[in-house]
Formats: structure tokens, C-alpha cells, sequence
């Protein structure tokens, strides 16, 4: 106990270390609406820059899905200043490294360079933020390249593909009833129009974030980002109609039947997230109970189900507290040879009834949250990170000061609160179970 005591102190000055840092952060909003955030990291000559978008998959509608992420690609493909290819190509030469990606909330693009390089960033990112190509021919390529990313990630992949079914059975007038990538049939009659009125729709600075973050000095940063970004024009952004997820009264099922080696299960409950919840402790409470589940090899799912019973050849869970939605706390698992999805879905049930009626013990609760916030502060090491965490959390809704009470309100967890929450939440009328049911090839009529 007193090892435990010792390490939950450690992490806990770890953290009061790390929360001083975000005494270091600094904010601008220009006159065109761009909100600039920079965070001083002075340990490496080195930052990053990030610009999100408030918009994602969440924001498209039936026909078009999968529109932001074709959009993320068409990004790279030039401007009339800086024509296909040039983008990367001067990025390269000065040995930075750059990516995007796109989530049901937002999208966003980053660069990580030499400090010294800042000023080549701005100018690049501005200038698409601006005066993107949207070129038919490039358009008609590069969305061939999705086509068959989703073809490789998704329905070549069965355990993504089971995640697709089980997030569309279980949201009905949410968004997050799509995949991020897009359903097929939308993608095969997209067109560059579509992305044209989405870039006009949405790609304005009056909707987007700026994060630096890394070894730099915050005045410079914001007198670049008037020089690159103040010049671009704000536009009216779209507005979205509320599409809220109706209360759910009865478990959900559906089996997906592909070629695979492995039965898989995902099981989710419908829950909020710090977003939308009424009282934030809720929030708290399920991110704790998420770390009792699967946080490592003394957490009960492996310990339970892996090791001692050997149901699981792997089982897990999560709890995506930042999310913008109403989201899910997931479980899934491979059962083991021996063992079938129903015994698996069964004695996850068994762990999930405990911590209905029986309290957390003072110990594990003490370790369970000394891992919790370890893991938030050791993902604050790299700038990538830090930048990633305050565009995500501005970008929702919540802002970045939220991370400065992230430990204070996991403290003030009690074993109570993780049982209510197990019992408010965790309960058959918000279940959605998905099985993947592994089909041998010649059975699908699949040439070997």
C-alpha cells in the first residue's frame, strides 16, 4: 500500500509540474474570427502548428458523407500560388513533417518543423485556407484513393467493418451513425461541387483554430498570424440543425458476417461526455470506470477474463470523454477458442453487475486513478501532443482550460460515484451488441 501511495504522489507532482506549464499558454483571436493559441515548450528547438476546422463527418448529411475527408486529401493538391506538389515539397526541403486527418468533430493539419521555419508554414497554410485548387481531374483521382482506403481499412478489414455496422446500428438520428470515411454509394457520386460548397461552407477562419506549440516566442507567433492569416476573409459558416439521438429503449443487435479468422464482439451503451452532460462528476466518474476495466494488466477485464476464467483471448473498454456528442462506453473482445461470443458477452456482463452493486475498494480506486491521470500527463511530453490536446478541446466546445482541472475533478471521484454511474448507464435499454460471425472464403464466393 505504501508503494501505491508513493507512485500516486509521484504522478500527482508529475501532474502539478506539467499543469504549471499551461501557465504558458497564450491566446489571440483575430479580427477575421481566427483564434490563435500558442503554447511555450522551450525543452527542443522545434514546434508544431495546427489548424482545426470545426467540422467533421458529424457535420454531413445523407448523400454526401465522407465529404470532409475527401476534402482533407483535395488540401494537399495546391493553389494558384503554390501549384500540386509544391505543398510538400517545400515542407520536405526544410525537413518538416506534415499530415492531416478528419474525426466526426473536426479536421484539422499540422506541420512539425525547425522553429526557425514557422513563418514558411504560416504562409503555406494560409494561402489553402484561402485560395484552395479544386481541380475535376485531381478531384477524380484522389477520390479513388479513398475509394480504396475504405475498401482496405474497412471492408477488407473485419474487425473495422463490424465497428462500421455496430456504430450504425446503434445510432439512429445521430451523426455518429456514419463512418468518418463515407459509405460507398456516396462516395461513388460525389462530386467536386460537393466539395467546393463544403470548403466555402466551412473553411473560414472564423471556424478554425491556430496552435503553436513548442519553442517559441508567443508575440512572434501572433504577428506572423497576422501578417499570413489576418488578410483572409471570414465567411458566414453553416449552421447545423440539431440531430439528437433518441433515448434508446431496448438492446440492440446485429451480426456481421465477413471473412475472417477470429470471432470479435463490440458491445456499447449509450452515454454522455463532458460536453453534454448535466453533471460533470457523471463524465469523471466514466472515465475512471473505463481505467477499472482496461487499464493494464491488473484491470478487471484482464485479470478476470484473460487470465483467471480464460473466456477472452483479449478484451477491452473505453470512454472517449471529450467527445462532442453524446458518444458510447465500449467493450469488445476476442472470446478464446474454446469460448463463444455468447459466454464472452456474458461474463462482461458478470464485471459489469459487480461494479453495479459493489463498491470499488479504496485501493484500486487510488491506482486505478493514479493511472488515469499518468496517462493524460505523459501524453503531454511531446508538443504534437499538447497542441493536439487544446485544438481537440477548443474544437469541441469545452476549451483548452479545461485541461487544468482534469485532475482535481479525477480526484474527487468517489467509489460511489463510479457504482451510480455503472447503474444509471451500463444497462440493457442503451446496449448495442455487434458480433463478427468469421466466414471462410469459398462461402462468400471469394476466389482464393
Amino acid at each position: 500500500m505504501k508503494k501505491i501511495i508513493l507512485s500516486i504522489n509521484a504522478v500527482l507532482v508529475s501532474f502539478l509540474l506539467v499543469t504549471n506549464s499551461w501557465a504558458t499558454v497564450h491566446e489571440k483571436t483575430l479580427e477575421n474570427g481566427l483564434k490563435v493559441i500558442v503554447k511555450e515548450d522551450h525543452r527542443a528547438p522545434v514546434a508544431t502548428a495546427q489548424v482545426w476546422y470545426k467540422v467533421g463527418s458529424a457535420s454531413e448529411y445523407g448523400g454526401i458523407t465522407g465529404v470532409s475527408h475527401v476534402l482533407e486529401h483535395m488540401m494537399f493538391k495546391g493553389t494558384p500560388k503554390y501549384p500540386v506538389g509544391k505543398f510538400s515539397e517545400i515542407l520536405a526541403s526544410i525537413g518538416a513533417r506534415d499530415n492531416a486527418f478528419t474525426s466526426r468533430d473536426f479536421t484539422a493539419y499540422y506541420q512539425l518543423f525547425d522553429v526557425s521555419k514557422l513563418e514558411t508554414s504560416f504562409d503555406l497554410e494560409s494561402d489553402r485556407m484561402a485560395q484552395l485548387n479544386l481541380d475535376e481531374s485531381e478531384f477524380t483521382k484522389e477520390l479513388e484513393v479513398v475509394k480504396e482506403e475504405r475498401r482496405l481499412r474497412t471492408e477488407d478489414n473485419p474487425n473495422a467493418l463490424t465497428y462500421e455496422q455496430f456504430n450504425a446500428t446503434a445510432f439512429n438520428s445521430s451523426p455518429y451513425h456514419n463512418p468518418v470515411i463515407g459509405w460507398m454509394n456516396d462516395l461513388d457520386n460525389m462530386q467536386v461541387s460537393d466539395l467546393r460548397d463544403w470548403y466555402q461552407q466551412w473553411y473560414s477562419p472564423n471556424n478554425a483554430t491556430l496552435v503553436v506549440a513548442g519553442d517559441v516566442d508567443p508575440q512572434v507567433v501572433f504577428a506572423l498570424a497576422e501578417k499570413y492569416y489576418g488578410p483572409v476573409p471570414s465567411r458566414e459558416v453553416a449552421t447545423l440543425k440539431a440531430r439528437l439521438e433518441p433515448r434508446q429503449v431496448g438492446t440492440r443487435r446485429v451480426e456481421v458476417k465477413a471473412v475472417a479468422k477470429l470471432p470479435y464482439m463490440i458491445i456499447g451503451y449509450k452515454v454522455p461526455t463532458l460536453k453534454t452532460v448535466k453533471d460533470s462528476r457523471e463524465a469523471y466518474a466514466l472515465n475512471i470506470l473505463s481505467g477499472i476495466l482496461d487499464g493494464g494488466r491488473s484491470s478487471r477485464l484482464s485479470k478476470h477474463l484473460v487470465r483467471e476464467q480464460e473466456v477472452a483471448a483479449s478484451a477491452g473498454a473505453g470512454y472517449d470523454l471529450y467527445s462532442a456528442r453524446n458518444s458510447m462506453f465500449l467493450f469488445d473482445g476476442t472470446p478464446n477458442a474454446e469460448n463463444t461470443l455468447e459466454e464472452l458477452e456474458q461474463a462482461i456482463s458478470q464485471e459489469i453487475e459487480k461494479l453495479q452493486t459493489e463498491l470499488v475498494s479504496e485501493r484500486e480506486l487510488k491506482r486505478v486513478k493514479a493511472q488515469v491521470v499518468a496517462g493524460e500527463v505523459y501524453q503531454q511530453d511531446s508538443v504534437q501532443r499538447q497542441a493536439y490536446v487544446i485544438g481537440s478541446l477548443e474544437t469541441v466546445g469545452l476549451g483548452w482550460k479545461a485541461m487544468n482541472d482534469y485532475a482535481d475533478n479525477i480526484q474527487k471521484i468517489t467509489a460511489e460515484d463510479v457504482r451510480e454511474v455503472a447503474k444509471k448507464y451500463l444497462v440493457d435499454d442503451f446496449k448495442t451488441v455487434a458480433y463478427l460471425t468469421p466466414q471462410a472464403r469459398q462461402g462468400l464466393g471469394v476466389k482464393k
